[in-house]
């Protein structure tokens, strides 16, 4: 099961930052099983989101070159905080490299103003096709995919 963790892109600087958003929703399945009496976004997720931003904007600034955008690393994770149902993440994350196989960032993510979760990590990127050639139809498949998606995140934003 994929899960979708940012609902909108509010602003990107190509190859510097991105600042997207998450409303949890109640309807949302996986609150069912996350405390069930107290249904919070699992702190992974929080992370997830974090990560999603930063492949958003990896894919923006090399004009989605890579089907793949994974993460690699993440280090310092610190969770703040809850996200129940209701709430509102605003995710914020910077780049400090991106380079063509591999990028790092850091991010921070605030409910209410308030932190929630911050973290540094990377990101892998890279192609199937690198692997074997036959894979190159995939590619080109995810990649349009992906460029539908990011036209609606980003729809209002200018980045798109």
């Amino acid at each position: 099961m994929k899960f979708i963790l940012i609902d909108k892109i509010v602003k990107i600087v190509p190859g510097k930052k991105i600042t997207s958003i998450k409303n949890v929703s109640l309807s949302e399945e996986y609150l069912g099983d996350h405390f069930p009496v107290f249904p919070v976004l699992p702190g992974v997720f929080l992370l997830q989101g974090l990560v999603e931003s930063a492949c958003w904007l990896v894919r923006d600034s090399e004009n989605f070159a890579h089907s793949m955008v994974l993460l690699g690393q993440a280090k310092n994770v610190k969770y703040k905080s809850f996200a129940a149902p209701g709430a509102t993440i605003q995710y914020t994350v910077t780049a400090k490299d991106i380079e063509e196989n591999i990028s790092s960032f850091s991010g921070t993510g605030t409910c209410n103003g308030e932190p929630i979760v911050e973290a540094r990590f990377s990101l892998r990127h890279f192609n199937l096709a690198e692997k074997d050639s036959k894979l190159a139809v995939e590619d080109a498949y995810v990649i349009n995919k992906l460029k539908e998606r990011y036209k609606l995140l980003a729809a209002g934003s200018g980045a798109a």
